[in-house]
């Protein structure tokens, strides 16, 4: 509001710098804003999914998640959630670029679909190099309608975002589990970088269609049902020695 951006300026009240990592859900900044008392994380929940306020800000989705730009924010007390949210919405719009519409569509996706992609590229890839050859993997499987099986969009749908999954989770009959489930899910499972979203835009030109973990940062990545059963079967021996 007027009053606060007034007092910003004069120096007179304390500005709370918030983070909003890449790969951060909703959820995860509803906590933070609460922890700094910038607001309740029942209102963020609340707005997140409001129909109403999606619409004032142009989003065509289920919810906010995957719209929030990640960075960090110099917030106020006295902001209003609107306020807030509606900030890091307008910074991701602004970093995205006006032909951000333009160069989804040539790749036969909306703004939404790419966002989607680019959250659970994100989510994937520990290490900035490998995001364009994750991307290839998903945009491999999506041309031959087959199966995403991203551990992410689970742990989003389960609750989990950070918490190994069980054979239960995997089977759980929801929206987002793209292991029970072909295509994208039904919107973006976090907020994700700029180089996540480059990534999806621009594929690495392989044909791979499978990965795992070699490590925290690393993946394995292969052509084959038979390759990639050999190297699970390699790289979990060799984690859990």
């Amino acid at each position: 509001t007027l009053d606060v951006l007034t007092l910003i300026e004069s120096g007179r009240v304390k500005q709370h710098a918030i983070l909003h990592p890449e790969g951060a859900t909703v959820t995860e900044l509803a906590r933070v804003l609460e922890a700094d008392r910038l607001t309740t994380s029942r209102d963020v929940a609340r707005l997140s999914t409001d129909a109403a306020f999606l619409k004032t800000l142009s989003i065509d989705g289920p919810s906010l998640e995957g719209y929030l730009f990640p960075d960090t924010y110099q917030l106020v007390r006295g902001m209003t959630p609107e306020e807030i949210l509606t900030r890091m919405v307008l910074r991701m719009r602004s970093k995205l670029g006006a032909d951000i519409a333009a160069r989804a569509r040539a790749r036969g996706f909306t703004v939404h679909q790419l966002l989607t992609l680019a959250s659970i590229i994100e989510r994937e890839a520990v290490d900035r190099e490998e995001m364009r050859t994750i991307s290839a993997v998903f945009w491999n499987r999506l041309k031959v309608d087959m199966p995403l099986q991203a551990d992410p969009t689970v742990q989003y749908a389960a609750g989990k975002e950070r918490r190994a999954l069980t054979r239960a989770d995997l089977q759980l009959d929801h929206p987002y589990n793209t292991y029970r489930r072909s295509g994208l899910p039904p919107g973006p499972i976090a907020s994700p970088g700029l180089a996540a979203v480059a990534a999806a835009l621009d594929p690495a030109p392989v044909k791979y269609l499978y990965f795992v973990a070699i490590d925290e940062h690393r993946h394995f990545f292969s052509y084959t049902i038979e390759q990639h059963n050999a190297a699970v079967a390699r790289y979990r021996l060799a984690r859990a020695r």
